[in-house]
C-alpha cells in the first residue's frame, strides 16, 4: 500500500498564555490521501484551525507549543516530519506541496497590491518563470477559477472585487504551483448560497484535475454532504467520529455528531424549539427537547394589522462612472424602486445573493446610508425628511443587530461599558448604579452572567459576543429591530442557541423584526414573510413556507436549489 499523502499522528498541542495552559489539541491521529477531500467539521474551538495551522507550522510558538507527534508529509516517494523541518524547508513547502485558503480573503489578500501581482509573487517565488510567463500563468488561473474578465481583474485590487471573485483570487493563488496538499479553511463560510455552491464545483473540479488530497474545514454539514470523501468530528480538541460522508450522516455513532446534524434550522418548524449541543451530550437522542415556542401567532390579515413601517419607491444609487469634470455617468443602483410594508408584531425575511442591495436597504432605512429617493415612513413618519434631533430621539426606537459581533464592539470597553452607553446618551437611567442593574439583568436575559460585566470582547466567543450585540440593541426596548446576517457566520448549535434567543425575546419584549440573510432555510425558520431581492429590485415577496416550499420566481427557485441537499432535506 503506497503511503497516505497526510498523516498526522499522535499530535497534541497546547497554548501557554500567561502562566495557564489549555489544551488545543489531544491525541489527533488523521491520514489524507492522494485525491480524496477529508472534511474536519466542529464547533469553533473544536480545534479545526489549529489543526490545519499546525500542518504548516503557521501558529505562533508560544504560545503554541507541540507536546508531542508527528505530522508526516509524502512527496514524491520522500517523507518530511513538518514537526522537525528546519524553517527554509518548510518555507519551499508551504504553496509549493501544500496550499491553504484561507476563511477571509479580505484580510488574506494585502489591500496595497493588485490580485495579479499576489497571484504573480507566490508564482515567482516557487518558479523559475519569467515574470511575463508568470503574469500570463496568474491570468490562465482566474480564467481557470471562472472570473469575469481575468485580463482586467489582474490589475484590481481587492476592494474592488465581490467577496465569491475575492475566494476565487485565494483558490487560484493556492493553485498557482499545483500542490499534493490543498487545505480548505472555512472558504465558504460567509458566501452567499449560489457563490457558495459555484466554489464547492470549483474545488471538486481542481481537486479531481490535479488528483490532489483535499482537508476541508468547516462547521456546516451541507458543505460536508456535497463535497467531501470522509468526515472527522473534531469536539474540545479530540476525534469523537471518522466515516465517509454517507455513513456519518445515516448513522450517526457519537451523541456530538447527532447534535450538529439535528440543530439544523430547516429540520423544525417556525416557533420550534431547535435544540443544542447541551442536549445532546447531557441527555440521551430521545430525551431531546421539541418544545414549542409559546407565542401569539402573527396575524396574516392584513387588513387587520398595522403597518409600523412603509418603504415607498426607495432607491439608494452609486455613482459609478464620472466624467473628467467630474459629472456624474452612470450610476449602480444598490435598492432601485423598492416598496413594501412591515407590519406591527411580524419578523419580515429579507434575502439574496451577495451585492443584491439587502444589506443597503437596511442601512437605508435606519438613514445609516442615504436614500436617493422614495420614503421611509416609520409610524407615519418619513425618515427621510427628519431633522438631526427628532432623528435621534428615534434612534432608540430602531435598533440593529450587525452580522460581525468582532468589529460591532469596542475592544476597549468592557461589555457592561457597551451595552449601558445607549441607556446613557439617551438619558433613560438617571444613575450609573442603576444602569449596572439593568445592564445585568440584560447580561441575564441573553444567557450570560453578571461576572462576565467587567470583561472586554476578545475574552468571550463568537456567539457569546453576537448575544452581547443583542442586549446592546434591546437594552433601548426598540419596537423596530434590523437583524443584518446576524447569525451567518456562527457554528449551526449556536445559530441554533442565538435563534432560540431572538424567539423568546421576540416574546418578551414584542418588537417587530426585518432579519437579513443570505441563508433561506434560517429565513424560513425564522421570518412570518419573505421578500426575495435580486440587483436592487423585489423579486418575489410573500408568506414564509409558500415562499420556500412552492417559489413563484426562477430566482428564488435557484436560491433554493442552490441550498446544500443536507440542509434542504
Amino acid at each position: 500500500m503506497p503511503s497516505p499523502l497526510l498523516e498526522i499522528k499522535d499530535l497534541c498541542v497546547d497554548f501557554v498564555v500567561n502562566g495557564h495552559t489549555s489544551g488545543a489539541l489531544r491525541n489527533i491521529h488523521l491520514t489524507v490521501n492522494r485525491g480524496e477531500i477529508v472534511a474536519i467539521v466542529g464547533e469553533s474551538g473544536s480545534g479545526k484551525s489549529v489543526t490545519s495551522l499546525s500542518i504548516l507550522q503557521l501558529l505562533p510558538s508560544p504560545p503554541a507549543i507541540y507536546r508531542h507527534g508527528e505530522i508526516l508529509l509524502t512527496t514524491d516517494d520522500t517523507t518530511i516530519d513538518l514537526l522537525q523541518a528546519p524553517a527554509q524547508q518548510l518555507q519551499r513547502i508551504r504553496g509549493n506541496d501544500v496550499a491553504m485558503i484561507f476563511q477571509e480573503p479580505m484580510s488574506s489578500l494585502n489591500p496595497v497590491f493588485t490580485c495579479g501581482y499576489q497571484v504573480m509573487e507566490a508564482i515567482l517565488l516557487h518558479s523559475a518563470l519569467s515574470r511575463t510567463d508568470a503574469k500570463q500563468r496568474a491570468i490562465a488561473l482566474f480564467e481557470k477559477v471562472q472570473l469575469p474578465d481575468p485580463a482586467s481583474i489582474f490589475y484590481r485590487y481587492p476592494h474592488q472585487l465581490s467577496g465569491g471573485q475575492k475566494q476565487r483570487v485565494m483558490i487560484a493563488m493556492a493553485m498557482s504551483c499545483e500542490p499534493s496538499l490543498l487545505i480548505c479553511d472555512e472558504p465558504t463560510t460567509a458566501l452567499d448560497v449560489t457563490v457558495q455552491q459555484n466554489i464547492l464545483r470549483l474545488i471538486k473540479a481542481l481537486q479531481q484535475q490535479n488528483n490532489m488530497g483535499v482537508i476541508f474545514i468547516t462547521h456546516d454539514l451541507g458543505v460536508v454532504a456535497e463535497i467531501a470523501d470522509r468526515v472527522i468530528v473534531l469536539y474540545k480538541g479530540q476525534i469523537v467520529e471518522e466515516n465517509t460522508t454517507e455513513q456519518l450522516f445515516t448513522h450517526p455513532k457519537h451523541p456530538y455528531t447527532r447534535a450538529l446534524l439535528a440543530c439544523r434550522p430547516a429540520l423544525y418548524q417556525k416557533g420550534q424549539r431547535l435544540p443544542v449541543v447541551a442536549d445532546f451530550i447531557e441527555k440521551s437522542i430521545d430525551d431531546r427537547p421539541q418544545t414549542i415556542v409559546s407565542k401569539q401567532p402573527w396575524s396574516m390579515d392584513h387588513g387587520l394589522s398595522t403597518a409600523l413601517l412603509s418603504i415607498q419607491n426607495l432607491k439608494v444609487y452609486y455613482p459609478s462612472a464620472k466624467t473628467f469634470l467630474g459629472k456624474v455617468k452612470n450610476y449602480t443602483k444598490a435598492v432601485d424602486d423598492v416598496s413594501f410594508e412591515v407590519y406591527e408584531g411580524e419578523t419580515l425575511g429579507l434575502v439574496g445573493e451577495s451585492g443584491c442591495g439587502k444589506s443597503t436597504l437596511g442601512r437605508a432605512i435606519l438613514q445609516l446610508t442615504g436614500a436617493t429617493g422614495g420614503k421611509i415612513l416609520y409610524k407615519g413618519e418619513d425618515l427621510l425628511y427628519m431633522n438631526t434631533s427628532r432623528l435621534r430621539a428615534l434612534r432608540k426606537d430602531i435598533q440593529i443587530i450587525f452580522q460581525d459581533p468582532y468589529s460591532s464592539l469596542n475592544p476597549r470597553m468592557t461589555i457592561g461599558d457597551a451595552i449601558a452607553e445607549p441607556l446613557r446618551v439617551h438619558g433613560l437611567v438617571s444613575t450609573a448604579a442603576k444602569r449596572k442593574e439593568r445592564v445585568i439583568a440584560l447580561l441575564e436575559q441573553v444567557g450570560l452572567q453578571a461576572v462576565h460585566y467587567h470583561r472586554y470582547p476578545h475574552e468571550f466567543s463568537g456567539g457569546q459576543r453576537q448575544r452581547i450585540v443583542i442586549a446592546r440593541a434591546l437594552a433601548l426596548e426598540p419596537s423596530f429591530i434590523i437583524c443584518d446576517e446576524s447569525v451567518s457566520a456562527l457554528d449551526v448549535s449556536v445559530q441554533a442557541q442565538v435563534l432560540n434567543l431572538l424567539n423568546d425575546l421576540k416574546q418578551s419584549f414584542g418588537f417587530t423584526a426585518i432579519f437579513i440573510s443570505h441563508d433561506l432555510s434560517v429565513v424560513r425558520y425564522i421570518s412570518d414573510r419573505i421578500i426575495v431581492m435580486n440587483k436592487g429590485k423585489i423579486e418575489e415577496m410573500g408568506e414564509a413556507e409558500q415562499v420556500y416550499n412552492h417559489p413563484a420566481s426562477a430566482y428564488t427557485k435557484k436560491l433554493i436549489a442552490s441550498i446544500p441537499k443536507a440542509i434542504s432535506q
